[in-house]
């Protein structure tokens, strides 16, 4: 029996490689229908290069062209200066404690410091943009009717989350969605401009409350919720209070679905004008990597596919455990999570 759900897809830089594996997986199984993907930053852009794929040519068309987005995305990024170069790797087995993410982080905090993207870019080029361009035909996905699509950017003037619509996309869409103000200009869409989408919506789930056929929100998340113990380092500080803000929108509206939810069992909604939303948390939020700033940035090829395994190995796990609560009931404890009574045996609490 097939079964459809929603992908709700978290940004992350390079950590998005992450998401690519498990999408991998996820598409080898048939008995899997996508009806919706909502995406900020990199998870917007799988969102999308899945959508192209899949109209395309099917669910192997997909796998093959988030294979070449990623390697594309590898090749674009050996001329950043975040990149782990050899000299890193082999400075690395002679500096204990200095990692290539350490290099990383110091180029990112003097880029945040001491320069502007309107001052080191000053003619707003763009690898990644040639990249989507190049290998997505956004007229296919406008006119996609396989799978919805819902891209969060960040309204720079008022704050708040703008959500485009597969019908609406453009490559400006989907770079607004990634746009990380200390490193890119501002993307302005009919004279708006925006920002990351992770700040407001990491991702937005609201759009997926409406998706018909499937009540299913299947988190491909990137930014672990919780890790044990107080950072100390600067570094640690930081990457950790990036990880909080990144993930505050997506804890929001995750207790808003464990409140309604929670009115729904208890007979205490009208029945009919809400539903009961289903939680499922692919990456079972365990951190990717080792606390520390920078990782987002590395774009060697054997990082993202390290990345793309554990992803399709986590979606492999996901599948063989969780498959037959697919429209039955939520994977994720949010009840726990949110300090109530606790869910069904079979969940777990998202961390």
């Amino acid at each position: 029996m097939k079964k459809r759900i929603s992908l709700a897809l978290q940004g992350g830089g390079a950590l998005g490689a992450y998401t690519w594996g498990a999408l991998d997986r996820l598409l080898e199984d048939e008995r899997i229908e996508f009806a919706a993907a909502s995406g900020s930053s990199a998870g917007a852009m799988c969102a999308v290069v899945l959508a192209d794929g899949l109209h395309e040519s099917g669910r192997e068309g997909a796998r093959a062209k988030l294979k070449r987005f990623w390697e594309g995305v590898a090749q674009a990024g050996r001329t950043s200066p975040y990149r782990r170069t050899p000299m890193m790797a082999f400075l690395n087995g002679f500096m204990p404690g200095w990692s290539p993410e350490s290099y990383m982080a110091i180029w990112a905090d003097f880029a945040a410091k001491f320069a502007s993207p309107y001052d080191f870019n000053p003619l707003n080029i763009s690898p990644l943009k040639e990249l989507l361009e190049e290998l997505v035909d956004f007229e296919r996905v406008r006119a996609c009717d396989k799978i919805k699509l819902f891209i969060g950017a960040t309204n720079v003037e008022t704050g708040r989350i703008r959500v485009f619509e597969h019908g609406e996309l453009t490559a400006d869409h989907v770079m607004a969605s990634a746009c990380l103000p200390q490193m890119f200009q501002a993307v302005e869409i009919d004279g708006v401009p925006y920002w990351d989408g992770g700040y407001t919506g990491n991702p937005a789930l609201f759009p997926l409350f409406q998706v018909e056929g499937s009540r299913d929100i299947v988190i491909v998340q990137t930014h672990p919720i919780e890790r044990e113990g107080a950072p100390r380092t600067p570094t640690e500080i930081t990457a950790r209070v990036n990880e909080i803000n990144f993930n505050s929108s997506l804890i929001s509206e995750l207790r808003a679905i464990e409140f309604v939810a929670r009115l729904v069992d208890e007979s205490r909604l009208p029945e009919g004008r809400y539903r009961k939303m289903l939680v499922h948390n692919v990456s079972e939020a365990q951190a990717l990597t080792p606390l520390g700033l920078g990782v987002d940035l590395n774009t060697d090829l054997s990082f993202f596919n390290t990345l793309f395994e554990t992803g399709r190995a986590a979606a492999d796990r996901w599948l063989a455990e969780h498959f037959d609560a697919l429209g039955e009931r939520s994977t994720v404890d949010l009840a726990a999570m949110f300090g109530k009574a606790h869910a069904p045996d079979d969940t777990k609490p998202l961390r």
